[in-house]
């Protein structure tokens, strides 16, 4: 409920002596002259300075706020490390290799990864589309590797010359015994978040370790 203000009070004592209304007095009798207000009594509906600032009247000046802190920056963020590539083992027989090669590629480009993401290497034959573009000259399969815009088939054997990718997918389909082992570290330096290796579990452990 909200509060009324109150109306100022005025004492009696403040006003100086009550005189009678004017019906009541006689000619004769003179107004009387309230005296001077006494220095004292505050004037009425004016309140005379707190104490607060009666004390404030004589004291030192206030000293000033101190200066804003200014703020320091953030220490940098320590460097990390670039992270190992993740490995996935998908088993498979060395006539099986390439096409489950084919299907993981299939699935990554499905599940939102670019085609110039993937590389993919062969030990044994060579894919499709490898053998079709090399048809019409080295230079011109390279230059494809070099755009970058899709995905990449290449052999096993030029796999140093195959520069890195996020995605590099070996199919050991193949060909002389040491392929695998000669080519696995390769794809391993090359793969920048996963590598993928289609093939028998067995001859891909004793290259990888057994916790592939």
């Amino acid at each position: 409920m909200p509060l009324t203000p109150e109306e100022p009070q005025i004492h009696e004592s403040a006003q100086g002596p009550r005189v009678t209304p004017a019906a009541s007095r006689t000619a004769s009798t003179p107004r009387p002259v309230p005296g001077p207000r006494p220095a004292a009594v505050p004037r009425p509906g004016r309140p005379g300075p707190s104490p607060a600032a009666a004390n404030r009247a004589g004291a030192a000046p206030r000293p000033a706020p101190p200066a804003p802190r200014t703020p320091q920056a953030a220490p940098a963020a320590p460097s990390v490390s670039a992270a190992v590539p993740q490995i996935q083992l998908i088993p498979a027989s060395a006539e099986g290799a390439l096409d489950a090669a084919e299907e993981a590629v299939d699935l990554l480009l499905d599940t939102g990864r670019a085609p110039g993401d993937v590389l993919v290497l062969t030990t044994g034959d060579l894919h499709p589309w490898a053998a079709h573009e090399l048809s019409f000259g080295e230079a011109a399969y390279w230059a494809q590797h070099d755009a970058g815009d899709d995905v990449f088939y290449a052999d096993a054997a030029q796999a140093e010359r195959a520069s890195g990718r996020p995605v590099v997918v070996v199919a050991v389909n193949g060909g002389p015994a040491s392929a695998a082992a000669a080519v696995l570290p390769v794809a391993l330096a090359r793969a920048g978040a996963l590598l993928i290796v289609c093939g028998d579990p067995k001859e891909i452990n004793s290259v990888l370790g057994a916790g592939v």
